[in-house]
């Protein structure tokens, strides 16, 4: 039996799919009923990571745990809700995971448990995200490592996984960057700001976990990059993978900072992703090198042209009518050529 918290999520969903596929037995701890993996076949429990004992039910059994589930805020701690799911969350889960006799747990984290202000090449020796002036969701998540560690040293087997900002199909909510991506299509974003980040393939991201699962050393951490590309290249690369005619426009990072605190108390109340927050702004405004020659090397980490991660984003997205009627013009382009 595979374990997945948070498996109705984006890289839940997809992790929980392929390993279906594979023939495992999959049970899925979610608050969000997951739709897609129960249609295949995935045990669903509803349950709060935060409960000690729906998390010892939910893992008795298991072979593997995967440990997915997560806040994601660039609108700050929300009344401490960030610290307690992502810090409280990971400890009820990996002492729940020890108690069970659970083989392995791979927790899901984030390569913004890493210092990404700091400048420079990140690596797992590299600095973490602890400081004041830190935004809360990296702080959390940095904080989450520290206490699944402190379950390793009473005798849990784990191991931590680091994904850069993740991209690609199946996305049905659809995540964060699908809806900037979707909204770059539907053309309802006349500019995109400066800056930008590390993008990797959920796809890439689901073998990586798979492999840490299989081969990862116990207590190791594993940076998951893909490929380094500014906000102006990302919606270049979106025009030219769907023929759509995304905006050219890019914001200076000063003028986006001025409209941040308007912004950020909006976000709070609408919860809309597209927003200039202070927080999504520091993210971007990081443009961070990941290097992911450990978990090349360890896990076999190889990822996929970008090109292939937005054609079939955007493929995916006609497909499951995100994209609406009639609302995007497409230009007439060459196809793209093999990378």
């Amino acid at each position: 039996m595979v374990v997945i918290t948070g498996g109705a999520g984006h890289i839940g969903t997809n992790l929980a799919t392929a390993l279906l596929a594979d023939g495992h037995r999959v049970r899925i701890v979610d608050l969000t009923e997951p739709s897609t993996a129960v249609r295949h076949g995935a045990e669903w429990l509803r349950a709060d990571i935060r409960d000690p004992a729906a998390m010892l039910r939910a893992c008795d059994g298991a072979g593997v745990i995967y440990h997915l589930a997560a806040l994601i805020s660039v609108v700050g701690g929300l009344g401490g809700l960030v610290e307690s799911v992502n810090v409280d969350g990971v400890r009820t889960v990996a002492q729940a995971a020890l108690a069970a006799g659970a083989p392995r747990l791979v927790h899901c984290s984030s390569v913004h448990a890493f210092d990404l202000a700091g400048g420079g090449l990140i690596d797992e020796d590299g600095l973490r995200s602890t400081g004041s002036s830190v935004p809360a969701y990296d702080r959390s998540k940095a904080a989450g490592e520290v206490e699944l560690r402190r379950v390793v040293e009473r005798g849990l087997d784990a191991v931590v996984v680091n994904p850069t900002g993740v991209l690609g199909p199946v996305d049905e909510a659809p995540s964060r960057m699908g809806t900037v991506l979707s909204a770059l299509w539907r053309r309802r974003m006349p500019a995109v700001v400066a800056g930008g980040f590390d993008w990797v393939d959920v796809a890439d991201v689901v073998l990586a976990l798979r492999a840490a699962a299989e081969r990862g050393r116990t207590g190791e951490s594993y940076l998951v990059p893909g490929h380094r590309l500014s906000l102006t290249e990302l919606a270049d690369l979106a025009r030219v993978c769907s023929g759509v005619a995304v905006t050219r426009r890019t914001a200076p990072l000063w003028s986006a900072r001025l409209c941040a605190p308007i912004a950020t108390a909006i976000a709070r109340r609408t919860h809309n992703p597209l927003l200039p927050t202070r927080e999504a702004l520091a993210a971007v405004a990081s443009f961070p090198f990941v290097n992911g020659s450990k978990a090349a090397c360890e896990l076999g980490h190889r990822p996929r042209p970008i090109e292939e991660t937005m054609a079939a984003l955007f493929t995916y997205f006609q497909r499951h009518g995100h994209l609406g009627a009639g609302r995007a013009r497409r230009l007439e382009l060459p196809p793209l050529r093999p990378a």
